[in-house]
């Protein structure tokens, strides 16, 4: 299955090929499986069609995806810690879903988050920064030690520069 442009195999997980998106870690992953009611378990050879249709639209444009419907799974008055306590002496939940904010709103993915991530480099060299010097001349950003993964961080932070012809003077 294409999601994206993403390969997603059959035979795994769905919470693990998400992780296979650019920007999708593990956590984000089980929150994502969890607003579209999918298992653990479950595969991606059985995904619903609306479960794909739904996953699609979300990856898409997250902030536009609607807010998941407030179904907790047990009682407002159930509390583990309230056995044996009359319900009236229950408090109520602190949080109400009117008050909810939504974690995965601001998710960026792919080329979005690609295109952030190169604009805070751009922004970081224009400004002059340590950290904007250190990308410019393709050393390591973080502090990690130049003599041993100096052949890492010439990959990594490669840019793309545009070279000016050079004009022949002649002393």
């Amino acid at each position: 299955m294409h999601i994206l442009g993403v390969n997603m195999p059959d035979h795994k997980l769905v919470r693990h090929t998400l992780t296979y998106f650019f920007g999708i870690g593990k956590h984000t992953s089980a929150r994502i499986c969890a607003r579209m009611h999918v298992h653990d378990k479950c595969k991606v050879k059985d995904l619903t069609s609306q479960q794909v249709t739904a996953l699609t639209a979300f990856l898409n444009a997250p902030s536009s995806a609607p807010l998941p419907a407030h179904a907790p799974l047990a009682g407002v008055n159930y509390r583990p810690s309230a056995v044996g306590k009359p319900l009236n002496a229950i408090s109520q939940p602190s949080r109400a879903p009117e008050d909810y904010k939504d974690p995965l709103k601001n998710l960026r993915i792919e080329s979005d988050l690609k295109r952030e991530i190169r604009e805070n480099i751009l922004h970081h060299r224009l400004i002059g920064s340590y950290i904007g010097r250190r990308h410019a001349l393709q050393l390591p950003v973080r502090g990690q030690n130049t003599q041993s993964n100096m052949k890492t961080a010439k990959r990594l932070n490669r840019i793309e520069r545009v070279l000016e012809p050079r004009k022949n003077k002649r002393f």
